[in-house]
């Protein structure tokens, strides 16, 4: 079942004028230390940002709550398969949260797709439920 569903859409160029303005003030108050060596790793440092920018936006939708309601931007973090994948790791609030909406006996799967042209980067971020046989194994039965 589907829990929650966001989308964001940023600017590259409105990404790089933060960069340029804030430097490390911003990357460090937004992003996590794999998020930053992945993005200093490529050629386009700032559109993979706004990718990851995107998806944090996303999935703070998705959980229903918005970045108003106490989720860091550092709650959630987007990292790569070795496939390239993109995956979102939620920790703190973020995680709080997204345990709250999970229906027991299930476990929540975190989807989340980036892309960009430049001057967009969009993310969508798709959070579902499955049943956890192994949880519902545990559970007792009807009396």
């Amino acid at each position: 079942m589907i829990l929650g569903i966001g989308t964001d859409l940023a600017n590259i160029d409105r990404i790089q004028n933060t960069l340029d303005r804030f430097g490390d003030r911003f990357r460090n108050r937004v992003f996590t230390e794999r998020e930053l060596s992945r993005a200093s790793s490529r050629a386009h440092e700032a559109a993979t940002l706004a990718k990851r920018w995107a998806a944090k936006e996303a999935c703070s939708k998705a959980l229903g709550t918005g970045l108003a309601m106490g989720i860091s931007w550092r709650d959630m973090a987007v990292s790569n398969l070795r496939t390239g994948q993109p995956v979102m790791e939620l920790t703190g609030w973020a995680a709080e949260r997204l345990a709250e909406m999970t229906p027991q006996g299930h476990r929540a799967i975190v989807h989340v797709t980036l892309t960009d042209d430049h001057p967009w980067a969009q993310a969508f971020v798709v959070i579902e439920a499955r049943p956890d046989p192994l949880e519902q194994r545990q559970q007792p039965g009807p009396a």
